[in-house]
């Protein structure tokens, strides 16, 4: 099936420009990507270029998928309406929503983004504990409405920010790798923890009160972050005895991407239950959608203010049928499994090409949920952050999307659809090597980069000035061309003998995804 382009790519910019916000961003500044249809893993531009999607969590089983499709065009046929109506879709999806949480977790209230669905916790916790400050992880990201840009350091620490306001109370990000406690250090959770805990007695020394402690299960945002263990358990443990409630925000990472568990909560520690669960992005495969699960007795706290909630959108039948449909290919297309076996190959990769090229420092992750931390040095672990962007350019160039996150920018994210297969994992390997290769063969004979005055620069501006100047001198140095697609992989040139998991990834069951997606019997 070929998409049509209604305009020239230069027009849509042109008229994006004029009226679409500017503080809207897009991928790539430097020629933009033009998007009209995708599949499975794969999006397509209007020239028909394949690119293989490694960032968009929010097509969690596949762009397009024909099961998801086929179940918003049948419910939308039928009806949709509120939920101020009885209708069986909306208990349905409920019930089985919460079947895959702990037994207390048992309320839902449907909303329509991840933004709504913490603006709503927020509102559940003040009203349960009555009172109004809020505990929240650096570099964390909750969403773009007011209330969360307030309780968002990865917003109000940054440019346009109106930074720290008093009710909001920071603790350190638990990352053994960059953060105040490192790999090396006994009953890391605990410490990190502990925290925490120094954290809520200040806060009381000053008279304030704790409604809740927001964290994302593991930080997207902040740099891929992978908690350690122990440090949730004991975090909630703190946060209960101050009163207050735990919202565990799965926007980004729920919904079986870890692999192991359905939620992220559960991977991190199996003993740390939240007292809410904000969901949303994979929820509906692209459909706007989201949810907010809580207990009884919060749910009843909220109610008896007397207040009705409505949400206009919020649980109607189209998006109770797309939630189902999603949930359905997760569980027959074995979706968490193929995290597991993906990501943990993806990792393996990872690994391999970090004890070939120096630029990678570490390797984290859990499931399809991984990043690649690049350092300028092992020893110091200075970030790379220049480097970093270039990389997710010529990752581009070879028809593959890439992006970096963390305060410094330097982390490479890769948390694309669930049904990514082994070999698009060897494309993105060996595409990496190549890049990497380049870099450092520039590095080698001895080529000045970058200017350090623009190589200390922080501001955006200078930053992609910098970028530019880095690209250029490295294209200059490329030994050849880059590998564009499957065929032209080497998986044993990465791993030797090693076989690549099979499960999922024969030739024959391929060949049958993509007879599926296009529809062929």
């Amino acid at each position: 099936m070929e998409a049509m382009e209604a305009l020239p790519k230069e027009e849509t910019l042109q008229l994006r420009q004029k009226h679409y916000g500017p503080s809207c961003k897009l991928f790539f500044k430097e020629n933009p990507i033009k998007i009209v249809r995708a599949e499975g893993q794969y999006m397509y531009d209007e020239q028909g270029n394949q690119y293989l999607d490694c960032i968009n969590n929010v097509a969690h089983v596949g762009h397009c998928h024909p099961t998801v499709v086929k179940a918003c065009t049948e419910q939308m046929s039928l009806l949709n309406t509120n939920s101020r109506f009885l209708h069986d879709n909306l208990v349905t999806y409920a019930k089985r929503l919460t079947a895959t949480l702990p037994d207390k977790l048992s309320v839902c209230y449907f909303v329509n983004s991840g933004s709504e669905a913490n603006d709503l916790a927020l509102r559940l916790a003040r009203t349960y504990t009555g009172n109004y400050d809020v505990v929240v992880m650096d570099n964390g990201y909750h969403g773009h409405v007011s209330s969360l840009i307030d309780i968002s350091p990865y917003k109000f620490n940054h440019t346009g920010g109106e930074g720290q306001k008093p009710f909001v109370h920071l603790v350190p990000v638990p990352d053994v790798y960059r953060g105040l406690y490192r790999e090396n250090v006994p009953d890391v959770g605990e410490k990190y923890a502990m925290e925490v805990k120094h954290t809520i007695d200040a806060a009381r020394r000053q008279g304030r009160k704790i409604a809740a402690f927001i964290c994302e299960s593991l930080q997207s945002c902040g740099g891929q972050i992978i908690p350690p263990h122990g440090y949730l358990r004991e975090v909630y443990k703190h946060m209960r005895e101050a009163g207050a409630v735990c919202i565990a925000d799965e926007v980004q990472v729920g919904f079986g991407r870890v692999g192991s568990h359905f939620w992220a909560f559960q991977a991190v520690d199996d003993e740390a239950c939240p007292d809410i669960v904000c969901m949303g992005k994979p929820i509906g495969n692209g459909h706007p959608m989201s949810a907010v699960v809580t207990t009884p007795e919060i749910a009843e706290a909220f109610g008896a203010t007397g207040m009705e909630y409505f949400n206009t959108f919020g649980g109607n039948p189209v998006s109770c049928a797309i939630g189902l449909a999603v949930m359905d290919v997760i569980d027959k297309e074995d979706l968490m499994g193929n995290a597991s076996r993906v990501g943990n190959y993806l990792m393996e990769g990872f690994r391999k090409l970090g004890e070939k090229h120096d630029m990678i420092g570490d390797v984290r992750g859990l499931g399809f949920f991984i990043g690649v931390d690049l350092v300028k040095d092992k020893k110091s672990r200075e970030p790379a952050t220049v480097e970093a962007q270039h990389i997710i350019y010529r990752m581009k160039e070879s028809f593959i999307l890439l992006s970096t996150d963390g305060p410094h920018r330097n982390v490479l994210k890769l948390k694309g659809p669930m049904c990514f297969t082994t070999k698009d994992a060897d494309r993105v390997l060996v595409n990496l090597d190549q890049v990497l290769t380049e870099i450092e063969s520039a590095r080698t004979r001895k080529h000045a980069l970058l200017p350090a005055k623009v190589e200390a620069a922080s501001s955006n501006n200078t930053l992609e000035h910098a970028v530019c100047s880095y690209r250029k001198d490295v294209h200059s140095k490329r030994s050849g061309p880059i590998f564009t697609g499957s065929h032209t992989l080497s998986h044993d040139a990465l791993f030797g003998n090693t076989k690549r998991p099979t499960d999922n990834d024969s030739d024959d069951d391929e060949a049958k995804r993509q007879k599926t997606w296009a529809g062929v019997d």
